[in-house]
């Protein structure tokens, strides 16, 4: 759509709202046409990113914790896997445990929720200073909650599910990663794909972990 800078001030706040409600109704045509596929793997709080096979999905069209956006696109029950990197620190503890039931109602038996978040872990100071709560890093300062592996395993296991960490830092700053198949959910901010390990050294890591729905399991 062209710019709207040339029309006069009273008529640009109504115009670019009418804009952003279009791209918002795009956005959800297409998440409804591409939720009629299988298998259904969505990312949230996908920030731009696509991946082949993967639904990119963003706040304003399917809010994790907010079941009437899910049963817009799904039935319960019925996604594959879920990927969200560095989204669940922008969720209040209420409503992170709020996100984590809402995955567990709408993934199938079997399925899988993969999650990155910062690492409250971390060795180093800079990182932590950054990435805190009201920390001076990208994003920070909508950060609520900087989790450690305890703590974040906690918000899966509590709502049902079965928690597999990939990577992350224990209480005696010692790192530890488990293998993991980039295609099952990729996770730039990590080990192997972050720019900034390329010199070996752990700058930039996240809690990385599975969190996945017992074959048994419904809702």
């Amino acid at each position: 759509m062209k710019s709207i800078a040339w029309l006069p001030n009273w008529l640009r706040a109504p115009m670019a709202s009418m804009r952003s409600k279009y791209r918002v109704a795009i956005r959800r045509r297409i998440v409804v046409q591409l939720a009629r596929k299988v298998p259904k793997k969505i990312v949230v709080g996908a920030g731009g990113t696509q991946f082949r096979g993967w639904i990119s999905t963003e706040q304003d069209v399917l809010n994790l914790v907010m079941e009437s956006d899910w049963a817009t696109y799904f039935e319960k029950n019925s996604v594959d896997a879920v990927l969200a990197e560095h989204v669940w620190e922008h969720l209040t503890p209420d409503e992170s445990r709020t996100a984590a039931t809402q995955c567990f109602k709408f993934l199938k038996p079997g399925g899988y929720l993969r999650v990155a978040v910062p690492d409250g872990y971390h060795p180093d100071a800079s990182y932590i200073d950054a990435v805190r709560p009201g920390g001076h890093g990208p994003g920070a300062d909508d950060h609520k909650v900087l989790y450690t592996y305890e703590s974040f395993r906690s918000v899966f296991i509590d709502v049902g599910f079965d928690v597999a960490l990939l990577e992350y830092f224990d209480e005696r700053a010692e790192f530890h990663y488990n293998e993991w198949n980039c295609t099952d959910g990729f996770i730039e901010r990590s080990k192997r794909f972050d720019l900034r390990n390329a010199d070996g050294a752990l700058t930039y890591t996240s809690i990385i972990l599975d969190a996945r729905k017992q074959l048994d399991g419904r809702y």
